[in-house]
């Protein structure tokens, strides 16, 4: 039976609607990255992660767990799914680009290896839509009833990374 080892809960700023998942080592701007996410839910490569957003002006919710083992499918809890696979040095970092760094080195139980990656999103469009109504509703964004508005939207848009060490 499969134990969660680590299950970390954060609010991550999506930098041209995505967010990366990857070796702390590695440079997620530097060339040979994974092309981005435009239409699908994930782009890998040997060492990186981008998870596709909807998002771009408002903060999601990302839970992020490592398991020792494959975890139960989450079933009909979540909207998309996508599996991946990437290699880690015993650590992960998660960049949100020009917004920062959510999580710098975080060390893995797992240890150096390829890890199995499962992505689990929610709410994408019911976000997306909801912003634009926004828009219709108040001509100026700046307006404090806007602004007001858009904060309840924030972290509606969830993601769950489930990894684990592949045997």
């Amino acid at each position: 039976m499969s134990r969660r080892l680590l299950q970390l809960v954060m609010p991550v700023t999506p930098e041209r609607r995505m967010f990366r998942i990857h070796d702390p080592s590695v440079d997620p701007d530097a060339p040979g990255g994974p092309l981005p996410p435009v239409g699908a839910l994930i782009s890998t490569n040997r060492e990186q992660l981008w998870v596709g957003s909807l998002q771009e002006d408002i903060d999601v919710r990302l839970v992020l767990e490592e398991w020792d083992e494959a975890p139960p499918p989450c079933g009909d809890a979540w909207d998309e799914e996508a599996k991946g696979a990437i290699y880690l040095r015993g650590q992960l970092s998660i960049s949100m680009g020009l917004a920062g760094t959510a999580v710098r080195g975080l060390r893995l139980a797992g240890g150096v290896g390829d890890y199995s990656v499962r992505v689990y999103a929610g709410n994408r469009d019911q976000v997306t839509r909801r912003y634009a109504q926004l828009f219709d509703h108040h001509r100026n964004p700046l307006s404090d009833e806007f602004q007001q508005e858009k904060k309840t939207l924030e972290g509606l848009e969830r993601y769950l990374v489930q990894l684990w060490r592949e045997s």
